[in-house]
């Protein structure tokens, strides 16, 4: 075994969390300051030390980033770390469980569930209990809520409430299926995802002898990003390091932007409160970006009012302020990123060394449109292309319907909406009307009704409405009002039964009735949707083939990742923060001021920030739109601004 020099392989601030004396200890390690690298050598002190790697444990989020650590420490210490137990907090819950299932009603061999299998087990309860078909979640809702609520720590009526605000008096039913949920998992001697965490921490509630010998066992618990736990997790932790306290936990309080998925900011600000002699280190050395982002990272995130405080160091030498380019709209925007790129290739980057990071995914559409209209090979890291989403085609084929009305696929996509209707009934439909359905035509839209299951029929009606009003009220040149009341009479409702994330969908659609405003009729709409979509595809495939392509994403996406050159996006009050996330909870602005850190902090060498002036209103208007407090709070001496000029 050969020696390893700590000393010269880590820097002052990582060697010594990383050699720290035995004890409670939480590391802070700010974004690019080598956290992964510090925990690695951490394993390895502690193996030199002559502790097995068997009594080691360490936590991660994900498997692969659990692999990287150990073939990492392998490389250190050789083949005895291969004894270390290291995987995901589900993974470990798994292994525990595995051996002590029966203690707790289980067999060993029991099943866990995927969503698929999930779902199935919900599905057979609507079903048996007259509620599938009819307007009521769906059951991968449903299953989403119920994750929630587990993760959460709360009671699944309390999630409820919050989701669907009483679903208009259905909560007693969720919580029938619910129950049948839960006790069909009993009987088929199975778990889901969020049990295995859930039945741990039940196994050591029952059997204090099993928590004893993994207390004995781990004399060293380690923890990876720790900002990201729920508190299930994080009393997962303090269970099993009870007994030897060392529990070391690596994360980044500023990183913290997972709460919509269970993840507790509380957890890493408590830490001190429950390991009173616990030593706090900071690593706070960047090797990521140059010195000019640091400072406008530092200025960023200062206005939180809880935080641990840090400052980001540079190594690497001086280079050039970012860019903060004051724009007039969206449109304008996106030919400017356009633009801007074209630059930045000029200056050597290529395609792959850039990202266009957003708050929210529908902020990209203008640009999206742009990129492909100039052919800019592009690769959506957030998700499909917008044009592409289930969503938006469900509301667009309202319009393509009317405006074309031999259009098959639209109608049978539309008609797909509606509880009881399949492909079959979808297709007979269309059979009947002749190959054509005319929305104008009163009576070919009562036969229509008429053809539909008892369930669709009243449903029907609001759509109905909507069709007759395309003609009657000529609509066809306002295919944004065509939208939105098919949104508000119908399509809002079905969404949030429909998609765990409703919220965002909905938001997509209000920005796709803004879109529809720069078009004289529905029918040149449907057309630059069509052509553009079709040329989306050749992009993706070019992009997809090679590996020099633009990166799009949303900043959640982008998190652990970094690029050359990174460009932010509708950086303006209400776009980033979002004003969605601003109304639910007290905490929404501290958590969007670390959203935003994260995005700027995501670049090496080439920072830029984008705010438009003014935001398109449905009827050709415009409304002002100030910059985003976050854009504002940063010293303007440490930005460049730019008032570009597009022609």
């Amino acid at each position: 075994m050969h020696a390893i020099d700590f000393q010269n392989a880590l820097n002052p601030e990582q060697h010594a969390a990383a050699t720290a004396p035995d004890g409670p200890l939480l590391v802070l390690a700010a974004a690019g300051t080598g956290k992964t690298r510090t925990l690695v050598y951490r394993v390895a002190f502690l193996v030199r030390r002559g502790i097995d790697a068997e009594r080691l444990l360490l936590l991660t989020f994900t498997n692969r980033a659990a692999r990287e650590m150990l073939e990492r420490a392998r490389e250190l210490v050789g083949p005895t770390v291969g004894g270390l137990w290291a995987g995901t907090f589900h993974h470990m819950a798994n292994r525990m469980l595995r051996r002590h299932a029966a203690q707790i009603g289980f067999r060993p061999d029991y099943t866990i569930l995927d969503r698929d299998d999930a779902g199935s087990l919900v599905k057979r309860s609507l079903t048996e209990r007259k509620l599938a078909g009819r307007e009521f979640p769906k059951p991968e809702v449903l299953i989403a809520l119920f994750s929630e609520a587990a993760n959460r720590g709360e009671k699944v009526s309390a999630a409820i409430e919050r989701r669907f605000g009483g679903l208009n008096g259905e909560r007693d039913k969720i919580l029938d299926v619910y129950r049948d949920y839960e006790r069909a998992k009993r009987e088929a001697g199975a778990m889901d995802f969020d049990d295995l965490l859930l039945h741990c921490l039940r196994l050591f509630n029952e059997r204090p002898d099993v928590l004893a010998r993994y207390q004995e066992q781990f004399l060293h618990v380690l923890v990876d990003e720790y900002q990201d736990t729920n508190l299930i997790q994080a009393e997962l932790v303090d269970r099993v390091g009870a007994r030897h306290r060392n529990v070391l936990v690596v994360g980044d309080d500023f990183q913290s932007i997972y709460s919509w998925r269970g993840a507790d900011y509380r957890n890493i600000m408590t830490f001190p409160d429950r390991y009173r002699d616990a030593a706090i280190h900071r690593l706070e050395t960047n090797y990521r970006s140059v010195p000019e982002i640091l400072s406008v990272a530092n200025a960023c995130i200062a206005g939180n009012p809880r935080q641990y405080r840090k400052t980001l160091r540079p190594t690497r030498g001086a280079h050039r302020k970012p860019v903060l380019a004051r724009i007039r709209d969206g449109g304008e925007q996106a030919r400017f990123v356009a633009d801007y790129v074209r630059t930045l290739r000029r200056d050597g980057y290529h395609y792959g060394d850039i990202a266009v990071l957003y708050r929210a995914h529908f902020h990209s559409m203008e640009l999206q449109m742009e990129l492909t209209r100039h052919r800019v090979p592009h690769v959506i890291v957030s998700g499909v292309r917008f044009f592409e989403q289930a969503h938006v085609k469900d509301v667009c084929s309202v319009l393509r319907i009317l405006a074309r009305p031999r259009d098959e696929l639209a109608f049978a996509r539309l008609l797909g909406l509606f509880p009881g209707v399949g492909d079959r009934t979808a297709q007979r439909a269309w059979e009947k009307m002749g190959g054509a359905f005319d929305a104008s035509d009163r009576e070919q839209r009562e036969r229509l009704r008429a053809m539909l299951p008892a369930a669709a029929r009243e449903q029907w009606k609001a759509v109905d409405a909507v069709l007759a009003a395309y003609r009657a009220e000529e609509l066809h040149e306002d295919g944004g009002e065509v939208m939105h009341r098919f949104l508000k009479t119908f399509y809002e409702d079905y969404a949030r039964r429909t998609f765990e994330n409703h919220e965002r969908r909905v938001e997509d659609i209000h920005e796709l009735i803004l879109y529809t405003a720069r078009f004289e009729t529905a029918e040149a709409f449907l057309s630059d949707v069509a052509l553009l979509t079709n040329l989306d595809a050749e992009a993706e495939n070019g992009a997809r083939a090679g590996t020099d392509a633009l990166r799009l994403s949303t900043v959640h996406q982008a998190k652990g990742l970094e690029w050359p050159a990174v460009i932010v996006i509708w950086a303006t009050d209400n776009m980033f923060p979002s004003a969605r996330a601003l109304k639910e909870t007290p905490d929404a602005e501290a958590e969007e001021r670390r959203l935003f850190y994260v995005a700027v902090t995501r670049a090496k060498n080439e920072l830029c920030l984008c705010v438009p002036e003014v935001r398109r209103t449905r009827d050709g208007g415009v409304v002002f739109c100030p910059p985003s407090r976050f854009v504002t709070e940063i010293p303007p001496e440490l930005l460049r601004e730019v008032r570009p000029v597009l022609i």
